[in-house]
């Protein structure tokens, strides 16, 4: 595609409109006023259209598609909150099982169709990086054009270009060149800045406001960078462990390196015979906690890291993790987030004979992690065919867990004792004991509980923040530079014994006509004609 060369000598790209140094018009040279939005530079979007990759450019360059990837983004943000994450859910829940009985069949299509996890959904992702691309090829198709006419262009400006700008005069003055004098130390007190040629003037201030959209598209893609970091491993870290007293449990995020033992949890209550807080614990109905925290091992894995092998640590630092109050290292903060008071830990039972009520032994179940086969002596063997840790009945009747915590558990055992070697079935749990295939004669008898603390901390770590604060800066620069100051150009021509004054800005043409009013009222220039107020008068 050939280059355009202007009677002024300037080479142009193809597809230019205006010439990037005179102005002069290349086409329509007697119709309405100049479209001075680009100054009429030529745009890749608008030249090139043949290669796949042009297509690929035309397409994210256009401000229509970028607006429709921003609304579908919105709309898909927003399905998003209609109901919890799934990191939101109480821990352990079966989302499938929780959206279905939390928000009935509305809550079972949420979480059919991905709305549970949306954010974190290969589709949203593509959105965002969609956007991304929009904003960085919206932003070169047009900045850098941009930058190069405004760089390009004279003082002295093709006499096509002054007519058709939307503020135009023509004033004859007994002495040209001391008007335009007069008219430059005006102009120059009210902070423009004065390029002269052949006499001729041309005075601009605010430039720097025409690049407030792309320091704005920055700053967004910054953000968006920072956002889609977050996906990374090692970049970004917001999940939650639940660890009870004694027990030492990896740190969830820290791929195996780091673990975690709760010393010792407490809570402390308000008391409810204290007067300064009677009334208000009164109003609540139930006791309102005070403070609680967690006193914490840290430990770091030293060995090898091998599947199945127990692993090797190094005890590396200890802290009280309260409220407000993190446990940090490594990049990573532990924050207090909820607890859990008398969670059952341990269920005790003992085979009884139905007949005569004789005991054959007892067994100590781990409800965190129940043996399969306890084994009493004499003949006498109990058998865990399954376990439910948080019991309940599914649509179908059937026996199933909400989650793997154990608030509800439930067994089913097999008996096997020396008159019954082939076993009797029976279905165990908190108030229920049920012979499953014909009457036993043989039962489960429930003896004992052991009840345990449990503290649930949230576990942090973000590199991108940094990223995200200086996108979010960025953005409101460029938001502060492009609302509240104008790029505004004055020119002040000779042409044939008269003076000719043209003036153009992006916005506030108010301010920039009592600009001129100024200079206008102080020499014999004539105040110029706007051509979009006179057109209106006609209306």
């Amino acid at each position: 595609m050939e280059k355009v060369k202007c009677e002024c000598g300037h080479v142009n790209p193809y597809g230019t409109v205006i010439c990037e140094s005179c102005g002069k018009p290349f086409f329509d040279e007697e119709k309405g006023l100049l479209n001075m939005r680009y100054e009429g530079v030529a745009r890749r979007s608008q030249t090139y259209n043949k290669t796949i990759i042009d297509k690929i450019w035309n397409f994210f360059s256009s401000v229509k598609v970028g607006i429709w990837i921003i609304i579908v983004t919105l709309v898909a943000s927003s399905v998003g909150t209609i109901f919890p994450q799934q990191f939101y859910i109480p821990p352990g829940a079966n989302p499938s099982i929780f959206y279905q009985e939390e928000y009935g069949i509305l809550g079972q299509l949420y979480y059919s169709f991905g709305f549970h996890d949306l954010y974190n959904s290969w589709w949203y992702m593509l959105l965002i990086a969609s956007l991304g691309v929009s904003l960085i090829i919206c932003s070169l198709d047009r900045v850098v054009p941009l930058h190069r006419a405004l760089k390009t262009q004279r003082v002295t400006r093709h006499e096509s270009f002054l007519q058709r700008q939307r503020v135009h005069g023509v004033s004859k003055v007994d002495n040209l060149d001391a008007t335009i004098e007069e008219s430059k130390q005006l102009l120059q007190k009210k902070k423009y800045n004065i390029s002269e040629e052949n006499g001729n003037i041309v005075a601009e201030k605010g430039r720097f406001s025409r690049w407030g959209p792309y320091v704005n598209h920055i700053g967004l893609i910054i953000f968006l960078i920072g956002c889609m970091l977050r996906f990374f491993p090692g970049m970004y870290v917001d999940d939650n462990i639940w660890v009870r007293e004694g027990e030492t449990v990896v740190v969830r995020g820290t791929d195996g390196e780091f673990f975690l033992r709760n010393d010792r949890f407490m809570v402390e209550f308000y008391d409810d015979t204290d007067e300064r807080f009677r009334e208000a614990l009164m109003r609540v109905g139930s006791p309102v906690v005070k403070t609680y925290q967690t006193s914490a091992t840290l430990f770091q894995r030293v060995d090898d890291g091998v599947v199945g092998k127990e692993p090797e640590l190094v005890e590396i630092a200890r802290h009280d993790i309260k409220v407000n109050d993190p446990f940090k290292f490594h990049g990573y903060a532990l924050y207090q987030y909820a607890f859990k008071q008398n969670e059952i830990s341990q269920m005790s039972f003992e085979l009884e004979e139905n007949a005569t009520g004789n005991r054959f032994g007892r067994i100590d179940v781990s409800t965190y992690d129940p043996n399969s086969i306890y084994d009493l002596g004499n003949g006498y063997l109990i058998e865990i065919i399954e376990y439910f840790p948080d019991f309940y009945f599914d649509d179908n009747r059937t026996p199933s867990s909400q989650s793997r915590i154990p608030n509800n558990p439930a067994f089913i055992f097999k008996m096997i004792s020396p008159d019954k070697p082939e076993g009797e079935i029976s279905f165990v749990g908190i108030q229920t004991n049920q012979d499953i295939g014909g009457e036993n004669t043989h039962r489960m008898r429930f003896v004992d509980i052991e009840m345990n603390h449990v503290t649930n901390l949230v576990v942090r770590k973000d590199y991108t923040l940094g990223l995200l604060f200086v996108g979010g800066f960025i953005f409101m620069v460029g938001l502060i530079q492009g609302m509240y100051w104008t790029h505004r150009r004055i020119w002040i021509q000779k042409v044939n014994d008269e003076l000719w004054i043209s003036a153009h800005t992006n916005k506030n043409w108010f301010g920039l006509k009592k600009d001129i009013e100024i200079v206008v009222n102080s020499t014999q220039l004539t105040m110029p004609i706007d051509k979009v107020e006179e057109e209106e008068k006609k209306m």
